[in-house]
C-alpha cells in the first residue's frame, strides 16, 4: 500500500492541482470551498488520507480510517442540463475500475458500487451555485481499498477491493480512477455513459421497496429513464418515477 504524501501525489498526478490533507473532515467540503474561492481547472482533486467528517447520501456518515481507503473529490464544470449524469459517472468508473482485475461489480441504484451485495464505493455529487449561476460540481468518491471489517457492523454488509483483488496500491487506483473521470465528464451526455451505467444495475427486473421522507414505494424495478429516475411498477400496476430514496432488495 502506497503512502500518501503531498509531494509525491503531485509529482505523479502532474499538471493536475491536487489539493492534499492528511486528516480532514470532508474533501467535499474542501472541494467545495476551492470552487466558492476561485474556479480551479476541471480536473482538480481533494485528496485526504484519512477522513473523519465524510458524508454519504441521505446524510449518512462515511468514516474512513488511515491508508485504507481512497477518499477524494474531483471537480468538473459541466452544463446545467449535466448534471443528472455526474454520479453516474461516479460509480460507473468504481464498476470499470473493479472490471480491470476481472472482478464484476454492479450499482445499487442510483450510485452505490457494491460486489456480491456488500458496497465497495459510494459517490456523492454536490453542485455549487452562486445564485443562478453553476460555480462546478463537486464529484466525491470513497472507496474501501484495505480496511479490514471483520467484526464490525459492516461485516456482512461492506467490502474493500483488496479482498477480492489482492494486494493493491492506492496511487495506482486513484490514477486509473482519474484517467476515466477525465474520459467520461467529457461525455456526461453522451448515450454511451449512460448506457454503460444502466447495464452495471443490479436491481433492474426485481422486487425493490424504496424508501423516502414521506413514505415509501413498493413493486418491481422496471427500468431507469435518461435522466436516472428508477421506474417502479406496483402491484396495482402503476408506474411510479423515483428521483432519490434508499432502496431495499425484496
Amino acid at each position: 500500500m502506497s503512502d500518501f504524501t503531498g509531494e509525491r501525489l503531485q509529482a505523479a498526478l502532474a499538471p493536475r492541482a491536487v489539493h492534499f490533507y492528511r486528516q480532514t473532515g470532508s474533501t467535499n467540503d474542501h472541494a467545495m470551498a476551492w470552487l466558492e474561492e476561485g474556479i480551479p481547472t476541471a480536473g482538480s482533486v481533494v485528496i485526504a488520507d484519512e477522513q473523519t467528517h465524510g458524508r454519504g447520501r441521505m446524510g449518512r456518515a462515511w468514516y474512513a480510517p488511515p491508508g485504507a481507503a481512497l477518499m477524494f473529490s474531483y471537480i468538473l464544470h459541466p452544463p446545467a442540463n449535466a448534471l443528472a449524469y455526474v454520479g453516474m459517472m461516479g460509480a460507473l468508473v468504481c464498476c470499470e475500475l473493479a472490471e480491470t482485475y476481472g472482478i464484476r461489480a454492479g450499482i445499487k441504484w442510483p450510485n452505490d458500487v457494491q460486489i456480491d451485495g456488500r458496497k465497495l464505493c459510494g459517490v456523492l455529487p454536490e453542485a455549487c451555485w452562486r445564485g443562478a449561476e453553476l460555480r462546478g460540481v463537486v464529484l466525491g468518491i470513497g472507496l474501501n481499498v484495505s480496511i479490514n471489517f471483520a467484526g464490525t457492523e459492516f461485516k456482512d454488509t461492506a467490502l474493500s477491493l483488496q479482498t477480492v483483488a489482492g494486494k493493491l496500491d492506492r496511487l495506482d487506483l486513484l490514477d486509473r480512477l482519474l484517467q476515466r473521470l477525465d474520459y467520461w465528464s467529457v461525455r456526461l451526455n453522451s448515450d454511451d455513459l449512460y448506457t454503460n451505467w444502466r447495464e452495471r444495475l443490479a436491481m433492474l427486473g426485481r422486487r425493490v421497496t424504496i424508501n423516502r421522507i414521506d413514505g415509501y414505494a413498493e413493486g418491481v424495478a422496471e427500468s431507469v429513464d435518461r435522466l436516472g429516475a428508477l421506474l417502479i411498477r406496483t402491484d396495482a400496476g402503476t408506474l411510479h418515477r423515483m428521483i432519490a430514496g434508499d432502496i431495499t432488495l425484496g
